[in-house]
């Protein structure tokens, strides 16, 4: 089965992660290895080793039989009670007991300061060469250096339908779509979106059909969402609160597709009485729509594949 974007990006980073922590705790497994015939002394040595590894929050080490042998070193203080405890069963000691010199655990959630994190361990060996145990050190994941762009974690202009809630879907049938204030002036509607669209900064715009609202994303400003009641956005006027803006010039969507797209929203809402468009999003720049229906299902589609559907494809909708 072939790996999503998404997955292509996390490996991408545990990759980059590995190699730099890989690097910070080979030197502490060799220093360490000197004094493994001492925990008061190996303790020493990782707490010296503690402020060169990387922003690490715990330091220690654990021997072959998975039951650790130091004590916890932190920044705050050495906690010799964790000496001793099991160890063994985590998936990563497993691994690092077979053949692999240093394995980076899952990102999991501490249970302690409820932050991701994530685990490094590095084997240590003997002079002979055999493996006397190993050095482990957290880290929270947002002390650790990311290595990707934003754009790196774009996801693909490909359909993907998401099944909703299934109490909503067991009672489709028992239900009947309500026209509602939005409904009856969605022409209005359409011709102020597209104008906030094209002249007015708007790079992705959500229109809630069965509560008669939207919210308006600025390129400018992405960071925060303008909401709009029905009022509001049937007013011509609205167009005043937002600067005249140049189109987008990366935006992937072709500005004249947009009377065509919102049209085709219109038509999704009216089309059926129990399969309806509850809401719809349209985004320039990425080039996609989303659409939520009656039955609390979810589509995600690019512009192009969009406006190619007909309303066959729709009321299959499960």
């Amino acid at each position: 089965m072939s790996k999503t974007a998404l997955q292509i990006s996390i490996d991408r980073e545990r990759e980059s992660l590995a190699a730099y922590l890989c690097e910070l705790l080979a030197p502490v497994a060799a220093v360490g290895a000197a004094s493994w015939d001492s925990p008061v002394r190996l303790d020493a040595v990782l707490q010296a080793a503690l402020p060169h590894i990387g922003g690490c929050k715990l330091v220690y080490a654990v021997n072959c039989d998975g039951r650790q042998y130091s004590a916890n070193i932190s920044s705050r203080h050495i906690d010799e009670s964790m000496r001793g405890q099991d160890l063994a069963v985590r998936p990563y000691m497993q691994r690092i007991a077979q053949e692999e010199t240093f394995v980076l655990s899952p990102v999991y959630v501490d249970k302690n300061d409820r932050k991701p994190c994530v685990t490094g361990i590095y084997k240590v060996l003997g002079i002979d060469g055999e493996v006397m145990g190993c050095i482990a050190a957290d880290y929270d994941l947002a002390a650790l250096p990311g290595r990707q762009q934003a754009s790196s974690l774009a996801m693909p202009a490909q359909w993907r339908q998401i099944k909703g809630d299934p109490a909503i879907r067991q009672n489709l049938f028992q239900q009947e779509r309500v026209t509602s204030a939005m409904d009856e002036q969605l022409d209005q509607v359409n011709d102020i979106i597209t104008d906030l669209l094209i002249n007015r900064g708007v790079f992705h715009a959500k229109l809630h059909y069965s509560s008669s609202r939207a919210t308006l994303w600025l390129y400018e400003d992405p960071h925060r969402y303008r909401l709009h009641v029905l009022d509001e956005i049937i007013d011509p006027s609205v167009c005043l609160a937002y600067p005249r803006t140049l189109y987008p010039a990366d935006a992937t969507v072709d500005a004249d597709l947009l009377p065509q797209i919102l049209n085709r929203f219109a038509a999704l809402r009216r089309a059926d009485s129990t399969v309806y468009l509850r809401a719809a999003s349209l985004n320039i720049v990425n080039g996609m729509v989303g659409l939520n229906f009656s039955c609390d299902g979810s589509h995600y589609m690019s512009v192009e594949e969009f406006l190619s559907k007909g309303d066959s494809f729709w009321f299959g909708c499960d």
